[in-house]
């Protein structure tokens, strides 16, 4: 238990201090670029200290779900003093406005990547091949015996065991560990899937062509008829007596080798993310499922307390490679979606700044002086809008990831 409330707390500091850095990066290109940083704090709530230093003024409040950065004149509406004018944000050039609006998703970008590095350089990345068929190689040879319940199969399963007198074909036809079947009875295999499968719809002599090392053998297998259960049935199959190599779970690379590995990587990662964004509302329904006792689809959605709980068991079993990837996870997808173009998002306000910057340019090609800055109180219904449906999404899933959370599997 104690390393489970561990890996909650790591978790959850985790992404606390993802979230400071997100706003430390508007903070640090607002100043780079010229602009006014009136405050700088991480969490929300009353103030715990603050302190002043040139003209910002920087704090710890106390929640520390996430943070701020108060840049002077975001938005051409905002209230400015008379000396902030001439430096408020709304007065730069789009480019720089869109650096500064955009540098906490990249921020968390960053720092995926950096997690994901130091994963490939100490305990490995999470391996492709894991996700890809499995190759059919043997890893050893057993026995051929039936399972006619769903007790026996799952109790098999956990305990491979050999009853006395049970037949074993693979290892009486000479197969060994490390021999990659290349056919089956005249049919080529390149899965475990496709071998099994055609096992499966034989019986008695079937030659197997394997590889093993340089050499190409032809052996005969005798293929007895067992009874296995399937599913929600028994059926009579074919079976040999064999398991496959599981795929490797990391890959670790060395300093050079790791920084290709990771680039490769992290855009696998957001191609899933942008996928996963795609899905996003089709599966809020399985979410509220879920909070009324249906069974919980791992590839629902979490929010921050589900993501934290999945932390915490990964530290309890000793999985730091989960607990670190879903935490690289985790800055990609905030940081994809914070740049969608909604508001209140980072995304929006790009959007808005550019909108403006294109009409003007039009306006400039037609004769025509430029317009003033968007009414964003015309806006407001559409930000409330969306800030509701956000945190009903939010409230789904905290109550989901408390009533019925994802668990890893022990």
């Amino acid at each position: 238990m104690l390393a489970y409330i561990i890996g909650v707390v790591l978790f959850a500091l985790g992404i606390c201090v993802s979230v400071a850095l997100h706003e430390a990066g508007h903070m640090v290109t607002a100043k780079a670029f010229g602009m006014k940083v009136r405050r700088y704090f991480v969490g929300f709530g009353p103030t715990v200290f603050s302190w002043r230093r040139g003209e910002t003024e920087y704090g710890l409040k106390w929640i520390p779900l996430g943070g701020f950065c108060d840049i002077a004149g975001m938005t051409a509406l905002d209230e400015v003093t008379p000396d902030e004018a001439p430096r408020a944000m709304w007065r730069f050039k789009t480019w720089k406005r869109t650096v500064v609006m955009s540098a906490g998703s990249i921020t968390h970008f960053i720092l995926g990547f950096l997690v994901l590095y130091l994963m490939a350089v100490t305990m490995g990345l999470p391996s492709l091949a894991a996700a890809e068929p499995t190759q059919p190689v043997l890893a050893a040879t057993s026995c051929a015996v039936s399972t006619t319940t769903k007790e026996q199969a799952e109790a098999q399963a956990k305990n491979p065991t050999c009853p006395p007198g049970a037949p074993t074909p693979a290892k009486s036809a000479g197969l060994q560990a490390g021999d990659k079947v290349l056919s089956v009875g005249g049919k080529p295999v390149a899965t475990w899937e496709e071998m099994l499968t055609a096992v499966q719809a034989t019986s008695g002599l079937t030659e197997f062509v394997v590889q093993r090392g340089n050499q190409q053998l032809r052996l005969q297998v005798d293929v007895p008829r067992v009874q296995r259960w399937s599913g929600s049935a028994v059926k009579e199959v074919g079976m040999i007596g064999a398991s496959p190599v599981p795929p490797a779970l990391t890959t670790q690379y060395g300093p050079v080798a790791a920084i290709g590995a990771t680039f490769s990587f992290t855009g696998t990662m957001f191609a899933e993310t942008a996928q996963r964004l795609v899905e996003f509302p089709e599966r809020i329904p399985a979410v509220v499922t879920a909070i009324f006792g249906g069974e919980r689809d791992p590839n629902t959605p979490v929010s921050v307390v589900g993501a934290s709980r999945i932390g915490g068991e990964a530290v309890e079993q000793g999985i730091w490679v989960l607990f670190f990837f879903l935490l690289a996870s985790l800055n990609f997808f905030i940081g994809v979606f914070n740049l969608l173009p909604l508001l209140p998002l980072d995304g929006g306000h790009i959007a808005v700044v550019w909108y403006e910057r294109v009409r003007d340019w039009i306006r400039a090609r037609r004769g025509k002086a430029a317009a003033g800055p968007v009414d964003y109180t015309r806006l407001s219904g559409i930000t409330m809008v969306l800030v509701l449906i956000g945190g009903a999404v939010t409230l789904l899933t905290v109550t989901a990831d408390i009533v019925n959370p994802i668990r890893i599997s022990p």
